[in-house]
């Protein structure tokens, strides 16, 4: 089951394809300046991952006026993700969860999936600035992507939160 809302976000690091290099991409590094946004999903070079990141991609600028961290995150590896984004002008950074930890931290891992173990399920997550999960969704099929505009307003409701200190 999915991390739910008011829960502490586990923190992580993953690896990101660049055009130049491999980099390590830390969560916490945004915590407490910025409100982030995961989005979980199974498979690169798919129909249905290719949609929903390209739809996110096109409307970036929607994520941007929260000044919103956006990451899309899946098992494939890096070098994967990385021809997949070329390939459909996919804008999103994406994060190779390649071991399966993250999945299983936030709990979108599919034990089984059309006959494969270590799937992700497709999710989204906002993570305000205190590090705690704002909004939480998880599908009940890989066919089905989230509701976009409800998870835009969560992100506007997570980035007028302040921060104590």
């Amino acid at each position: 089951m999915a991390l739910a809302i008011g829960e502490k976000a586990p923190d992580f690091t993953l690896k990101q394809k660049t055009d130049e290099d491999l980099i390590s991409v830390t969560l916490s590094e945004h915590l407490g300046k910025r409100p982030i946004v995961l989005l979980f999903f199974p498979l690169a070079f798919t129909r249905v991952c290719t949609q929903e990141l390209c739809t996110v991609s096109h409307d970036f600028e929607a994520y941007a006026k929260w000044d919103a961290v956006v990451y899309g995150i899946s098992t494939d590896s890096p070098f994967s993700q990385h021809a997949w984004a070329k390939e459909h002008g996919i804008t999103v950074p994406l994060l190779s969860d390649f071991n399966r930890k993250v999945a299983k931290a936030y709990g979108v891992l599919y034990l089984e999936l059309l006959g494969f173990r270590g799937i992700m399920k497709r999710s989204a997550f906002v993570i305000n600035k205190q590090g705690r999960i704002a909004y939480s969704w998880e599908s009940t099929s890989p066919h089905r992507l989230p509701d976009f505009d409800t998870l835009k307003e969560a992100l506007g409701s997570a980035s007028q939160e302040t921060v104590s200190v």
